[in-house]
């Protein structure tokens, strides 16, 4: 994911958060992953949907072709083959198509294993270790199309889930039209002037205390 970003994009991104925190005293954090889990699941899932699929294939040709060119069908070692070879191929497709993996990984799934993986950045990332408990980590997974808000107990406070809406819009719009920079930034724009309408005001004494840049795992 990193090298898709140019070093300009990183340092407006960089920019943006260092703009948007003017604004108040919260301390945002975008991170962005390619992935929140592997699911290894899913590939044996496919082999194990495709070798039935192939299996039900002969049940029919069994039961309705009477032509002698698939007799090989009828011995038990062009079965095996081919469900052997249905299945290989059903987990390699499950493996390496997104799509697909998608819809057999499950939302529900893809929802709590996100979840877990935005948290474990979390702590990683010491969002928690702010002076008014004011931190906010962004968390975007890209092959989930999932993304995340976060935010610290002094955020919590003041905004709820449901006003992070639009700015997880914004970041979804930016990855589908191929802008993922712009998106992000402007989400992280947004995020600030949420922040300060929400009262997480900016003080006089206030500092820097996590780092600006995206955090990326490659």
């Amino acid at each position: 994911m990193k090298e898709s970003l140019s070093k300009e994009d990183l340092e407006r991104i960089r920019q943006a958060v260092a703009e948007a925190e003017r604004l108040t005293s919260g301390e945002i954090v975008p991170y962005v992953v390619p992935r929140s889990n592997t699911y290894d699941g899913i590939a044996w899932k496919g082999a194990g949907i495709a070798a039935a699929l192939a299996l039900a294939f002969t049940a029919v040709v069994f039961q309705f072709y009477e032509g002698w060119g698939l007799a090989w069908l009828h011995t038990g070692w062009g079965t095996a083959t081919l469900a052997l070879a249905a299945g290989m191929v059903g987990g390699v497709l499950s493996a390496f198509v997104p799509p697909l993996g998608r819809v057999l990984a499950g939302q529900e799934c893809m929802i709590r294993t996100v979840h877990r993986r935005a948290m474990k950045a979390f702590v990683e990332e010491e969002v928690f270790a702010t002076r008014e408990r004011t931190g906010v980590l962004i968390f975007v997974s890209l092959w989930e199309h999932r993304i995340e808000v976060l935010g610290d107990a002094g955020i919590n406070a003041r905004v709820s889930a449901d006003d992070w809406t639009d700015m997880v819009a914004r970041i979804r719009d930016g990855v589908r039209s191929g802008h993922f920079a712009d998106g992000l930034i402007d989400a992280i724009g947004m995020c600030g002037t949420l922040l300060e309408g929400s009262g997480v005001e900016r003080r006089d004494d206030d500092s820097n205390e996590l780092s600006d840049a995206l955090r990326v795992e490659s």
